[in-house]
């Protein structure tokens, strides 16, 4: 289920038509990384992983819209952020990627 929650990601910044090249090589380099921090996670805790990787894709998908809506964005990212301090202190560095991606997508959604 994570494995294809983060494929899903994959292709939605691939196939993303508003975002630049040079946006879509960084959000494909967070989410590779994301994907190592995600599945590692996975191994221990799986409900959890799984629900980064939806909240990962809500973001991502709110953030490259053609039409935005900063509230949904916003909600998004804030579910990202409540798991980053559930896991801030076994797993510092998949709380690193989660906030360079939140962000990231910040960024390009304003």
């Amino acid at each position: 289920m994570v494995e294809d929650t983060l494929k899903r990601i994959e292709r939605e910044i691939i196939g993303n038509d508003n975002l630049s090249q040079e946006k879509k090589q960084q959000l494909t380099g967070l989410l590779t990384e994301l994907k190592e921090q995600i599945l590692n996670l996975n191994n221990t805790n799986t409900i959890d992983a799984a629900s980064i990787a939806n909240y990962a894709e809500t973001s991502i998908r709110e953030a490259t819209r053609q039409e935005k809506s900063s509230e949904l964005l916003s909600h998004s990212i804030e579910g990202l952020s409540l798991y980053a301090k559930k896991f801030e202190v076994s797993h510092p560095t998949l709380i690193g990627v989660i906030n360079t991606i939140g962000q990231t997508l910040v960024n390009i959604g304003v």
